[in-house]
Protein backbone atom coordinates (compact mmCIF):
# COMPACT_ATOMS: atom_id res chain seq x y z
CA UNK A 1 0.00 0.00 0.00
CA UNK A 2 1.09 3.54 -0.69
CA UNK A 3 2.33 5.73 2.15
CA UNK A 4 -0.41 8.28 1.33
CA UNK A 5 -3.78 8.34 -0.42
CA UNK A 6 -6.26 10.93 -1.63
CA UNK A 7 -9.74 11.07 -0.09
CA UNK A 8 -13.04 12.55 -1.19
CA UNK A 9 -15.03 14.64 1.28
CA UNK A 10 -18.16 16.15 -0.26
CA UNK A 11 -20.84 18.40 1.20
CA UNK A 12 -23.73 16.47 2.73
CA UNK A 13 -25.71 15.70 5.84
CA UNK A 14 -26.97 18.04 8.55
CA UNK A 15 -24.16 20.25 9.81
CA UNK A 16 -24.27 20.17 13.60
CA UNK A 17 -21.30 22.43 14.27
CA UNK A 18 -19.09 24.53 12.00
CA UNK A 19 -15.90 22.69 11.00
CA UNK A 20 -13.55 22.62 8.07
CA UNK A 21 -13.38 19.42 6.04
CA UNK A 22 -10.17 17.42 6.43
CA UNK A 23 -7.32 17.69 3.94
CA UNK A 24 -8.01 15.42 0.96
CA UNK A 25 -4.50 14.85 -0.40
CA UNK A 26 -1.36 13.28 1.06
CA UNK A 27 -3.45 11.48 3.67
CA UNK A 28 -1.30 9.05 5.72
CA UNK A 29 -2.11 5.42 4.91
CA UNK A 30 0.24 3.56 7.24
CA UNK A 31 0.61 3.21 10.99
CA UNK A 32 -1.78 3.92 13.81
CA UNK A 33 -3.12 6.99 15.59
CA UNK A 34 -4.42 7.01 19.15
CA UNK A 35 -7.27 9.14 20.48
CA UNK A 36 -8.35 9.38 24.10
CA UNK A 37 -12.05 10.03 24.59
CA UNK A 38 -12.42 11.49 28.07
CA UNK A 39 -15.94 10.46 29.06
CA UNK A 40 -17.87 11.15 32.22
CA UNK A 41 -17.56 7.42 33.00
CA UNK A 42 -13.79 7.30 32.37
CA UNK A 43 -11.26 7.42 29.54
CA UNK A 44 -11.76 5.40 26.35
CA UNK A 45 -8.64 4.97 24.22
CA UNK A 46 -9.14 4.28 20.51
CA UNK A 47 -6.26 2.92 18.44
CA UNK A 48 -7.04 3.81 14.83
CA UNK A 49 -5.62 1.89 11.86
CA UNK A 50 -4.56 4.24 9.05
CA UNK A 51 -3.88 1.33 6.65
CA UNK A 52 -7.38 -0.13 7.02
CA UNK A 53 -9.29 3.16 6.85
CA UNK A 54 -7.03 6.11 5.99
CA UNK A 55 -9.82 8.51 4.96
CA UNK A 56 -11.88 7.69 8.04
CA UNK A 57 -8.94 8.15 10.42
CA UNK A 58 -8.04 11.39 8.62
CA UNK A 59 -11.57 12.72 9.11
CA UNK A 60 -11.71 11.67 12.78
CA UNK A 61 -8.32 13.30 13.40
CA UNK A 62 -9.42 16.57 11.74
CA UNK A 63 -12.64 16.65 13.78
CA UNK A 64 -10.75 16.02 17.03
CA UNK A 65 -8.29 18.83 16.25
CA UNK A 66 -11.28 21.19 15.79
CA UNK A 67 -12.97 20.14 19.07
CA UNK A 68 -15.97 18.70 17.23
CA UNK A 69 -16.56 15.86 19.71
CA UNK A 70 -15.88 17.88 22.87
CA UNK A 71 -18.82 18.38 25.25
CA UNK A 72 -21.16 16.01 23.39
CA UNK A 73 -23.21 12.99 24.45
CA UNK A 74 -23.33 9.46 23.13
CA UNK A 75 -26.94 9.50 22.02
CA UNK A 76 -27.66 5.84 21.28
CA UNK A 77 -27.20 2.60 23.18
CA UNK A 78 -28.39 -0.74 21.86
CA UNK A 79 -28.43 -3.73 24.21
CA UNK A 80 -30.51 -6.29 22.35
CA UNK A 81 -29.50 -8.11 19.15
CA UNK A 82 -26.52 -5.81 18.64
CA UNK A 83 -24.46 -4.16 21.34
CA UNK A 84 -23.24 -0.68 20.50
CA UNK A 85 -22.77 2.76 22.00
CA UNK A 86 -23.12 5.42 19.30
CA UNK A 87 -21.51 8.85 19.59
CA UNK A 88 -20.34 11.72 17.40
CA UNK A 89 -23.38 13.97 16.90
CA UNK A 90 -23.08 17.31 18.71
CA UNK A 91 -26.87 17.75 18.52
CA UNK A 92 -27.39 14.51 20.47
CA UNK A 93 -30.24 13.53 18.11
CA UNK A 94 -28.50 11.12 15.75
CA UNK A 95 -29.17 13.49 12.85
CA UNK A 96 -26.13 15.78 13.05
CA UNK A 97 -22.72 15.56 11.49
CA UNK A 98 -19.86 17.66 10.15
CA UNK A 99 -21.63 18.84 6.98
CA UNK A 100 -19.60 16.55 4.74
CA UNK A 101 -19.67 12.88 3.81
CA UNK A 102 -17.10 10.41 2.60
CA UNK A 103 -17.08 6.91 1.08
CA UNK A 104 -17.00 3.64 2.98
CA UNK A 105 -13.68 1.84 3.39
CA UNK A 106 -14.85 -1.78 3.44
CA UNK A 107 -13.31 -5.17 2.71
CA UNK A 108 -16.57 -7.13 2.95
CA UNK A 109 -15.09 -9.16 5.81
CA UNK A 110 -15.74 -6.72 8.65
CA UNK A 111 -16.42 -8.28 12.04
CA UNK A 112 -18.05 -6.30 14.83
CA UNK A 113 -16.57 -7.95 17.89
CA UNK A 114 -16.29 -6.42 21.34
CA UNK A 115 -13.86 -3.51 21.26
CA UNK A 116 -14.29 -2.59 17.59
CA UNK A 117 -14.89 1.06 16.66
CA UNK A 118 -16.74 1.68 13.39
CA UNK A 119 -18.48 4.46 11.51
CA UNK A 120 -22.24 4.81 11.81
CA UNK A 121 -23.96 5.73 8.56
CA UNK A 122 -27.29 6.30 6.85
CA UNK A 123 -26.47 3.99 3.95
CA UNK A 124 -23.57 3.40 1.58
CA UNK A 125 -20.95 6.15 1.45
CA UNK A 126 -22.65 8.46 3.98
CA UNK A 127 -19.97 8.54 6.68
CA UNK A 128 -19.66 11.78 8.61
CA UNK A 129 -18.78 12.12 12.30
CA UNK A 130 -20.92 9.50 14.01
CA UNK A 131 -19.21 6.34 15.18
CA UNK A 132 -20.07 3.40 17.39
CA UNK A 133 -18.20 1.29 19.88
CA UNK A 134 -19.09 -2.39 19.95
CA UNK A 135 -19.26 -3.48 23.59
CA UNK A 136 -20.23 -7.13 22.92
CA UNK A 137 -19.96 -9.22 19.74
CA UNK A 138 -22.65 -8.02 17.32
CA UNK A 139 -23.98 -9.69 14.15
CA UNK A 140 -23.99 -6.66 11.84
CA UNK A 141 -23.67 -6.80 8.05
CA UNK A 142 -20.24 -5.63 6.75
CA UNK A 143 -21.61 -2.15 5.93
CA UNK A 144 -19.79 -0.08 8.54
CA UNK A 145 -16.18 1.02 8.17
CA UNK A 146 -14.05 -0.39 10.98
CA UNK A 147 -11.35 2.13 11.80
CA UNK A 148 -10.14 1.24 15.26
CA UNK A 149 -10.26 -0.76 18.45
CA UNK A 150 -10.33 -0.06 22.18
CA UNK A 151 -8.40 -1.84 24.92
CA UNK A 152 -9.90 -3.82 27.81
CA UNK A 153 -9.86 -0.90 30.27
CA UNK A 154 -11.77 1.22 27.74
CA UNK A 155 -14.20 -1.62 27.05
CA UNK A 156 -14.85 -1.80 30.80
CA UNK A 157 -15.85 1.91 30.74
CA UNK A 158 -18.30 1.32 27.89
CA UNK A 159 -19.79 -1.85 29.41
CA UNK A 160 -20.29 0.02 32.69
CA UNK A 161 -22.35 2.61 30.80
CA UNK A 162 -24.25 -0.16 29.01
CA UNK A 163 -24.91 -2.07 32.24
CA UNK A 164 -27.22 0.72 33.45
CA UNK A 165 -29.58 -0.03 30.56
CA UNK A 166 -31.44 1.78 27.82
CA UNK A 167 -34.08 4.48 28.22
CA UNK A 168 -37.59 3.70 27.07
CA UNK A 169 -37.72 6.89 24.97
CA UNK A 170 -38.37 6.86 21.21
CA UNK A 171 -34.62 6.64 20.58
CA UNK A 172 -32.73 4.07 22.64
CA UNK A 173 -30.33 6.21 24.67
CA UNK A 174 -28.19 5.18 27.62
CA UNK A 175 -29.66 5.67 31.09
CA UNK A 176 -26.16 6.23 32.49
CA UNK A 177 -24.46 9.49 31.61
CA UNK A 178 -22.40 8.95 28.45
CA UNK A 179 -20.89 12.39 27.93
CA UNK A 180 -17.70 13.08 26.00
CA UNK A 181 -15.89 15.87 27.81
CA UNK A 182 -12.94 16.05 25.46
CA UNK A 183 -11.10 14.04 22.81
CA UNK A 184 -7.33 14.32 22.43
CA UNK A 185 -4.81 12.77 20.06
CA UNK A 186 -1.59 11.01 20.92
Amino acid sequence: MSETVSCTYSAGGQRAKPVDPPPATDVPATGTLTATVDMSAGPVTITMDRAAAPCTVNSFEALVKQGFYDDTVCHRLVDSGIYILQCGDPTGTGMGGPGYRFPDELTGNEQYTAGVVAMANAGADTNGSQFFIVWADSPLPPDYTVFGTIDQASLDVVTTIASRGVSKDASPSPIAEAKIDRVSLG
